[in-house]
């Protein structure tokens, strides 16, 4: 059994980790190295970087950022924000990213996942979708949540998964930042589209919302990020409630 990945996630905006609830109201909350050092330090599997303006703003991803990072964090680290063509993907591999992800770069442009995945690797390539709940189903959006492009998230990340992406993120645009637990309904219908791995972001307030997750979703990684920054939730205690739970994780 593959062991499941927890995995914090660093918002950045203008050099500085940011948190909101619901892709709004964005609060300052650390340096992004410093943090990323401290995760990987703490026991954290992998760690996420998302540049969350970058797209919106028109520019490229932050690898001043990234770099410095990179030199000092030894885990796998997934960048993303302001992706939307190959060299994108080269620029972040180069300054020391293991995975790169497109969100708004994909819709745009479908073909990048297949050009990045032929010239990289499948495991080089995430999708990450914000998904919210409209008219009865799940809908895709971009820009940051900005922008409802009208995709329904299964055809999407199914499209994704068949040009060649190593992986999905699913962000819950309906939970993010609130606390309550992950979207379980949302995550039982996404990941049965699709057979590559499914990370599951959004909603995360304790160490038995992990535990549910895992228990009742198919979903190979647990993202976090509040929960992480503000200290509610330690690795240590949160991998051994899951192992106690009979869910394999990395100890």
């Amino acid at each position: 059994m593959l062991a499941k990945r927890i995995i914090p996630c660093l918002d950045v905006k203008n050099g500085r980790v940011v948190k909101g609830k619901n892709f709004s109201g964005l609060a300052d909350v650390d340096d992004p190295v410093a943090l990323a050092e401290k995760y990987s330090d703490g026991g954290a599997d992998e760690l996420v970087f998302y540049d969350i303006t970058a797209s919106a703003e028109g520019r490229k991803l932050f690898t001043d950022v990234l770099r410095r990072t990179a030199e000092r964090v030894f885990i796998p680290l997934t960048v993303g924000g302001g992706i939307n063509c190959t060299d994108d993907f080269a620029a972040a591999l180069d300054s020391g990213a293991d995975k790169v992800s497109v969100n708004s770069g994909a819709i745009a442009d479908p073909g990048i996942i297949d050009r990045a995945a032929a010239k990289y690797g499948s495991q080089c390539v995430v999708l990450s979708v914000d998904v919210k709940r409209s008219g009865g189903g799940f809908t895709v959006f971009s820009h940051g949540g900005r922008v409802d492009t009208g995709l329904r998230a299964e055809d999407w990340i199914k499209q994704g998964e068949q040009r060649g992406a190593g992986e999905i993120v699913i962000n819950s645009m309906d939970t993010d930042g609130v606390k309550r637990g992950f979207d379980l309904e949302m995550l039982a219908a996404l990941t049965r589209a699709v057979d590559i791995p499914v990370v599951a972001s959004g909603g995360a307030g304790c160490i038995d919302d992990f535990v549910e997750l895992f228990k009742n979703s198919n979903a190979d990684a647990g993202l976090g990020a509040s929960v992480f920054h503000y200290g509610e939730i330690a690795f240590c205690d949160l991998k051994r409630a899951l192992k106690n739970n009979g869910i394999a994780v990395r100890i």
